[in-house]
């Protein structure tokens, strides 16, 4: 008889109220350069729902939760360095796989181990928002001594950026909500919020001319205020957002950008995080079978932080697909 397992994914594109099922399904067999594990965390992304949508189209079904910590149970062919009972981190291997971390078991295409004293729930907060921060720095240029404004630093993806900027030796400023404003004072960067006025008070707040400037603001609009900030220059403006207003001004945006060479810093934050010198704020773990409740608090862009699944707390029957 097949292995089952529980598992959210989906079968057609669509809104993911809609076509998101919570199930059960053949536990996945690695294939060759993959390892399978016993899913302990899953972090939830807005690009779960935009793979969901459509984004990067394939084969069906396929699961959600591209973040995944857990621990070794099968390895395939072609794998070495890593051992059965091993505590793992990484990325999911949706694109190629019927499911994906929001499972109980899961197919990995790319991971590293998990360092003491890290636990698996902020393990699995740290691929997504690290890779993607990291990356826009390093297309705008991870350069010592420059001024960089990370516009939206009260984001998953802005908070993970500013700290990446500073441990570089960036000086930063942030445009930031009340919710994470001292976290980044404490961190040493100079913050202000978002919103009208912006402009003066960034220039108020460095003397320094803001030689780049990153926008991982969810919220659209600033662009124009932005670019100003830049120098007038939309060329210092890169957006992981508001990519039709970017089209129209001249700046840059993630899909437009020639990707380099990856520089893999998972390894060196993952070891930071668990020495206590970097964070991803985790805002709330759920169960699996309460993945609805977290699709609600992500849809509803006011998550203030990581959502984080942990397939191991729960035993409800489902549906079998």
């Amino acid at each position: 008889m097949t292995e089952q397992m529980r598992t959210v994914r989906f079968h057609e594109y669509g809104e993911p109220k809609d076509v998101l099922r919570y199930e059960t399904a053949p536990v996945p067999e690695p294939g060759p350069g993959r390892i399978r594990v016993t899913v302990h965390a899953a972090g939830l992304a807005p690009a779960d729902w935009a793979l969901v949508r459509g984004l990067f189209a394939g084969s069906l079904p396929r699961g959600i939760g591209c973040d995944v910590a857990g621990i070794v149970d099968a390895i395939g062919d072609d794998v070495t360095g890593v051992e059965i009972g091993d505590a793992v981190f990484g990325t999911a291997d949706w694109a190629n796989s019927p499911s994906a971390g929001a499972s109980e078991k899961a197919v990995m295409n790319r991971w590293f181990p998990i360092p003491a004293g890290l636990d698996f729930a902020h393990a699995a907060a740290l691929p997504m928002t690290v890779d993607t921060a990291y990356l826009h720095l390093q297309l705008l240029g991870l350069d010592e001594g420059k001024t960089i404004l990370i516009h939206g630093a009260g984001s998953t993806i802005g908070f993970a950026a500013v700290q990446i900027a500073l441990i570089r030796g960036l000086h930063v400023i942030a445009t930031a909500g009340e919710t994470y404003a001292q976290h980044l004072r404490d961190f040493g960067a100079l913050v202000t919020s978002y919103g009208d006025g912006m402009v003066e008070r960034v220039a108020e707040l460095s003397a320094a001319p803001v030689d780049l400037v990153l926008d991982t603001s969810p919220v659209g609009g600033a662009l124009p205020d932005l670019i100003t900030i830049a120098g007038g220059d939309p060329q210092k403006v890169l957006t992981i957002s508001d990519f039709q207003a970017a089209a129209e001004l001249g700046a840059r945006g993630s899909f437009t950008e020639t990707i380099p060479e990856r520089v893999e810093a998972l390894p060196e934050f993952a070891q930071l995080t668990a020495e206590g010198k970097f964070q991803v704020p985790i805002a709330a773990t759920f169960p699996l079978e309460q993945w609805e409740t977290a699709l609600e608090i992500s849809l509803g862009g006011n998550a203030r932080g990581k959502l984080v699944l942990l397939p191991g707390k729960d035993t409800t029957d489902v549906s079998h697909a």
